[in-house]
């Protein structure tokens, strides 16, 4: 066992005993990450700041809950990534469209990158910046799929969408995003 995870497990034991050097510690250790998983989310800085440390007084309060099925830093990002959600879906007009009721058609070729895109000159800042100026479904779908590495299942779990609602959303999220990647 590295030196890293034991690190890890000890300090879990002991913010199991609410002891607030290793939850400091902790906080210490995840904070720059979590922050960026919020931030990707609630778009604001001073937002993500604040709902990541409620993400991480909340894992702290549910510490017991912990089982180590998961990397600790698995089931953090899930508590920061849940709140991030409702957060967002509670200060914003959030609305998740209903596309079961519509017609929709899936291409074969469910890639972001077309060949008009030249990938030498793009880098990662604008491809995240575009994500940004997305529709908030397209940008929370592709943002938990791409970014947070969810799979359709889970994101369907977590914006309460059916599966073939999440698909096609995710589907028009990246036709959008190719789009817009080609005006650059």
């Amino acid at each position: 066992m590295s030196q890293n995870n034991q690190n890890i497990e000890e300090l879990i034991t002991l913010c199991k005993n609410q002891n607030q050097k290793a939850q400091f510690e902790i906080y210490n250790r995840y904070s720059k990450a979590m922050y960026n998983v919020a931030y990707r989310i609630v778009k604001d800085e001073h937002f993500a700041q604040d709902v990541m440390q409620e993400g991480f007084l909340k894992a702290f309060t549910k510490i017991n809950d912990y089982k180590q099925e998961v990397a600790f830093g698995a089931w953090l990002k899930k508590i920061i990534t849940n709140y991030s959600i409702d957060f967002y879906k509670k200060n914003n007009s959030f609305q998740v469209e209903d596309l079961s009721k519509q017609l929709y058609k899936i291409e074969e070729n469910d890639g972001i990158i077309s060949e008009n895109i030249d990938l030498n000159n793009l880098k990662v800042k604008q491809v995240l910046d575009t994500i940004l100026q997305l529709k908030d479904n397209y940008r929370m779908v592709l943002t938990l799929f791409y970014i947070e590495g969810y799979d359709q299942e889970e994101i369907c779990e977590i914006l309460n969408i059916s599966y073939a609602n999440c698909r096609t959303t995710l589907s028009r999220a990246k036709d959008s995003l190719r789009k817009k990647l080609e005006e650059i």
